[in-house]
């Protein structure tokens, strides 16, 4: 264990606990990620989040060789794309993925969620992309996973799940819920004959609003 990483894989821990609890993964479905320095923290795989320890939570070199790791159970088999995200984005410093339903209700239906509402901005632009299908764990699935995050901080994943990115992992983790929120919203309206979207100057002025607004611990 790296020293000083404590208190990371502690936050680790309870962000999964979080996920569990409100509903936005089961089971052990989905994972997440914290940079600790030139190291990535991240949760082992098949690991019910009830029996997570902070001792249990994975590190591999962010820059190194292909599949290393350090701990007592192998990391988890998303390890692929939460790497190449944080090499790629240095300004991420936390990857949350899972599988809340109503996010991969529209990504088993391979929809991007449109400017149906201003909390879209808080993503990065005026869409939340879909990426398209390749198996989990795979390099295909990461190059698709980047792709559709390029000046975003949240994705859907074809036929799979979502992904949130944050500065911290409060900040992600505050990412995935809102985005949750705002795939619920958009799946009702859409039951009710659709939203009527907001334009691209209105998205900008949300955008602009959030910069001086920093929920998550940011």
């Amino acid at each position: 264990m790296t020293p000083g990483t404590e208190d990371l894989r502690r936050e680790i821990v309870a962000a999964c606990r979080i996920l569990a609890d409100t509903g936005l993964t089961v089971g052990t479905s989905g994972n997440v990620s914290v940079r600790a320095g030139g190291v990535m923290l991240i949760t082992p795989s098949a690991t019910p989040y009830a029996e997570l320890t902070a001792e249990m939570i994975c590190e591999m070199p962010l820059d190194g060789p292909e599949g290393v790791w350090v701990g007592p159970r192998k990391p988890s088999t998303e390890w692929r794309f939460h790497r190449d995200i944080l090499r790629a984005r240095p300004e991420i410093g936390a990857v949350v993925h899972a599988h809340p339903p109503h996010c991969t209700a529209l990504a088993m239906a391979r929809r991007e969620i449109p400017p149906c509402h201003y909390m879209i901005a808080a993503f990065g632009g005026a869409s939340v992309r879909c990426a398209g299908y390749a198996r989990y764990g795979t390099a295909e699935l990461s190059a698709l996973v980047l792709q559709a995050l390029e000046g975003r901080t949240a994705c859907l994943m074809a036929n799979h799940g979502m992904i949130a990115l944050g500065e911290t992992l409060s900040r992600a983790m505050w990412r995935a819920a809102e985005l949750e929120a705002l795939a619920r919203h958009y799946c009702i309206a859409l039951s009710i004959g659709g939203p009527v979207l907001l334009s691209d100057a209105q998205i900008g002025e949300a955008a602009q609003a959030f910069a001086t607004y920093a929920p998550g611990g940011a």
